[in-house]
């Protein structure tokens, strides 16, 4: 009888627990988010990151906010003797929470950890050629996204896409982007959306523009959209995101159809930014 009762009792404190525990983390992310920014991480967000000067004030105060749960969150890991540093951290948590602007994302729930390494790092890996042939070669990588906990930057890409913006090219957006493709445990370019009738336009628009930039790639065409988007939907999901947030009229110039759906999906207009940022250089 004495079992049966702390059985039933255990059981009702692992219930409670998993009822309140989101309850208790969004109380804590909302702490965080309503925490003071240091001026310090302000400074060097508007140094390295060319768009950040450009979001509206409202905005500036929600990628704070993500910033600050962002790295409360998650564990940033150096490999290969790289040391990390807070600015490190600072300039991919500010990357990374670009695309959860506008309260669009869980904060990338699956992803625990940030493995960083100094430059391009080496993996090996596995191809099954004809004939059922098992090959192994070693191939040079500046970023990973696992579909369990984890995450792969290099540091150096890192720079060279912050310093460059607008270019197209951002390995944090692109893994991230990775990451919200994951969430339901699959990379299959299709994230989470909102409504159950938003699937069937997004399979409609991305499987036409998917097929469209195969074409230009297969033709020699130059398109907006980098080449490595043709390797399957997950990748074009992931460069497309790039494209949207780096070279937004160009996008919508040549992609309108992309350009609305990834507009609807992460609640944003990065082509405001441009404008305004074009403004401000001609004043």
């Amino acid at each position: 009888m004495l079992e049966a009762i702390i059985v039933l009792f255990v059981s009702f404190l692992i219930a409670i627990t998993i009822l309140i525990s989101p309850i208790l983390v969004k109380k804590a992310r909302k702490r965080l988010q309503r925490r003071s920014f240091p001026r310090l991480w302000n400074f060097i967000i508007d140094d390295h990151l060319p768009i950040y000067s450009y979001l509206s004030p409202g905005e500036r105060k929600r990628l704070q906010g993500h910033i600050q749960v962002f790295l409360a969150e998650k564990q940033f890991i150096g490999c290969a003797g790289l040391h990390l540093t807070e600015e490190m951290k600072l300039l991919i948590a500010a990357n990374a929470c670009l695309l959860l602007l506008n309260e669009r994302g869980q904060y990338f729930p699956r992803l625990r950890s940030i493995l960083i390494y100094p430059t391009a790092y080496i993996v090996k890996q596995t191809t099954v050629t004809g004939n059922h042939i098992v090959e192994e070669s070693l191939v040079a990588r500046l970023g990973e996204s696992w579909t369990t906990d984890q995450l792969i930057l290099s540091w150096e890409q890192v720079k060279q896409d912050t310093c460059n913006w607008g270019n197209g090219h951002n390995v944090v957006l692109h893994e991230f982007a990775h990451q919200l493709d994951q969430e339901d445990g699959q990379a299959e370019g299709v994230p989470i959306l909102r409504r159950k009738s938003d699937y069937s336009t997004w399979s409609k628009v991305m499987t036409a523009e998917y097929k469209q930039l195969c074409e230009d790639v297969q033709k020699g065409v130059d398109t907006v959209l980098d080449r490595y988007g043709v390797t399957n939907p997950a990748e074009f999901f992931a460069v497309a995101t790039e494209t949207f947030f780096e070279k937004p009229q160009e996008l919508i110039k040549k992609r309108p159809a992309l350009y609305r759906l990834l507009q609807g999906y992460y609640r944003l207009d990065p082509k405001r930014w441009v404008q305004q940022s074009s403004k401000s250089t001609l004043s």
